[in-house]
């Protein structure tokens, strides 16, 4: 009838469903192929599938509450109570800002933990002109010096300057290969 905001829901209406009946791999090809906003109609226990659908893109969660469990009624079994859906909701919030934007590199928080992570760092004196041995290379705190992926590239290399422990150690500290 022309509406494109009219949302499609995933639903599987086992009462309540199971986790692994749920086949949430569905959402992202129903958004493709539909092309309208997908959610969730989620009859299982818990937060988890919510939040697992979010991940994989749904906009809306629609779940069954009830007062009290204890009150009966033919949706009982399987709705939350107000305490877990207030969980729910947070989870869902979380998991929505845990998705973020496509980026590589340090968050902003992460700038200032890049100093605390290992470098490779002289760890006994070596003069000038010596071969690097691994006893005089180490992965340590702080950073500063090459990644520790580098041991093995570096041992073997002679140093171009007397170097004491501590030191981080650069590519400009040794001759080339």
């Amino acid at each position: 009838a022309g509406c494109a905001a009219l949302p499609l829901l995933r639903c599987n209406s086992g009462y309540p469903a199971v986790p692994e009946e749920m086949d949430l791999a569905a959402i992202p090809m129903m958004a493709e192929r539909w092309g309208v906003p997908i959610g969730l109609s989620d009859h299982t226990l818990g937060p988890t599938t919510a939040v697992a659908a979010v991940a994989l893109g749904a906009s809306l969660i629609e779940k069954h509450v009830t007062l009290r469990r204890s009150d009966g009624g033919p949706d009982a079994a399987f709705s939350c109570e107000p305490e877990e859906l207030a969980e729910l909701v947070d989870a869902v919030h979380k998991a929505r800002a845990s998705l973020g934007t496509p980026r590589f590199g340090p968050s902003e928080r992460e700038v200032a933990s890049i100093a605390l992570r290992r470098s490779l760092r002289i760890v006994r004196p070596v003069p000038e002109g010596s071969r690097l041995s691994e006893k005089d290379v180490r992965s340590v705190r702080p950073a500063g010096g090459l990644d520790p992926d580098e041991l093995t590239a570096v041992v073997g290399r002679r140093v171009r300057r007397d170097m004491e422990v501590g030191e981080p150690l650069l590519w400009d500290d040794l001759d080339e290969a």
